[in-house]
């Protein structure tokens, strides 16, 4: 711990400091909330007052729970100010204020499983396995096309580019184009001075331009025959097919960010671990077969989603704390994937762990991450063609953080390859 986390009290504490994350000094905090106040609550704060979920079982507990605690005002912990600008840009654009997505991860039961149902196909185990070689192929173009002894950018010639590939066929969008999912994916997950985001003005520029695209490809899918990509299951089927504009702009939203951020920033994430921890990138070198093991690993260990959270429709009573209906209720993922009531050794980076599924990054209960094997599939490939084609992969600086409590990943890694295979 800190010497600055061991002063601040224990009633103001405030675990979503996006500085913390930016500088990677969060871990002393949850270390700190799950021995001393595992339940907590921030009354005052940049996001207004919110409770911290922060152990394994609590969590799970939470999340489980979809009766009393609601997705429908988002799952994210957007500040009061963020909030205050979004509302401002409404009203100049006209538009209504609308705080929550209204893709079907903030809708409630029985809605949520309708629509939910819609896109499950395409992330199927079939469709998954029929994907597959297509995203070997691409990866290893990917990797051969890297620079061997110069410094590079990985996140942007391989963590943004094999996910962009990938959401691209997904959604059957045009090919060409496929860089700019990364890029909306970048503009609705930042704020102004983050990111590429350079105002609110520009982030709505971004949000119209991606509407309108989305608007066509709809269009299109509604006029051909049923096919199997997300936009067409979701055109045609009866439970999305008449869904309003605000619902389909949210499934866009939500579709775009849950398929570029667990595997681009794990992607990132795994190789910065190995870098960090060279006895076990020399185990995964010697066997190969470890590469599964090794991925579920990094999911847990990077956690590209920080934190879900909820509004309490009653009061809860969770370790002897009353939560009261219309409480905000932060599930910090990223703590509960530290706790070693749960996990052996947390703080430890292992790819030969037991069950090293065992991690709580996709979430529990009727919104866990769809999109999980996809996910999956794709990290597990990547680092089987990078152990055929590039024996070391050095991390040459320090990496540039997301400025985000919520997406925990990378906007910038330098990398040096010294020689191929």
């Amino acid at each position: 711990m800190t010497e600055a986390t061991a002063l601040e009290a224990l009633a103001t504490l405030n675990p979503a400091r996006i500085d913390r994350f930016a500088a990677d000094t969060i871990w002393p905090v949850f270390a700190r909330l799950r021995r001393e106040d595992p339940v907590h609550f921030t009354p005052q704060s940049e996001f207004g007052p919110y409770w911290s979920i922060t152990r394994w079982d609590d969590i799970v507990a939470v999340d489980t729970d979809h009766e009393a605690f609601s997705s429908a005002e988002g799952i994210a912990l957007p500040t009061l100010a963020d909030l205050e600008e979004a509302d401002r840009l409404a009203d100049q654009l006209g538009l209504p204020r609308r705080r929550p997505s209204a893709g079907f991860i903030t809708l409630d039961e029985p809605e949520h499983a309708r629509h939910r149902k819609a896109v499950s196909p395409a992330l199927a185990p079939r469709n998954i396995a029929a994907l597959a070689p297509l995203v070997r192929e691409r990866a290893g173009r990917i990797l051969d096309g890297l620079p061997v002894g110069v410094t590079f950018d990985w996140v942007d010639r391989v963590s943004k580019e094999l996910t962009a590939m990938t959401l691209a066929t997904l959604f059957d969008f045009p090919f060409e184009d496929r860089r700019k999912l990364t890029y909306w994916s970048d503009m609705f997950t930042n704020t102004p001075g983050h990111g590429p985001v350079e105002s609110w003005e520009h982030k709505a520029r971004a949000a119209f331009e991606c509407f309108a695209a989305f608007q066509a490809l709809w269009d299109r899918k509604r006029a051909e025959p049923p096919a199997a990509d997300l936009i067409s299951m979701l055109a045609h089927d009866p439970a999305t097919a008449d869904m309003s504009p605000d619902q389909f702009r949210g499934t866009v939203v939500l579709l775009i960010i849950g398929g570029n951020d667990t595997t681009r920033n794990t992607i990132s994430g795994s190789l910065l671990a190995l870098h960090q921890h060279p006895d076990q990138y020399d185990l995964l070198r010697a066997d190969p077969g470890l590469v599964p093991a090794m991925v579920s690993e990094s999911i847990r260990w990077q956690t590209p989603l920080a934190h879900m959270s909820r509004v309490a429709t009653r009061d809860v009573e969770l370790r002897g704390k009353q939560i009261k209906a219309g409480d905000r209720v932060v599930m910090w993922y990223i703590s509960g994937n530290r706790d070693a009531d749960a996990i052996a050794a947390p703080d430890l980076f292992r790819i030969d762990r037991d069950h090293p599924r065992h991690h709580m990054s996709f979430g529990f209960g009727v919104h866990r991450c769809v999109g999980n094997r996809v996910a999956e599939m794709q990290l597990t490939i990547i680092w089987e063609e990078i152990l055929k084609r590039l024996p070391v992969i050095e991390v040459a600086e320090p990496p540039t953080r997301n400025h985000s409590a919520f997406v925990h990943g990378f906007e910038q890694m330098p990398v040096r390859i010294p020689a191929r295979a």
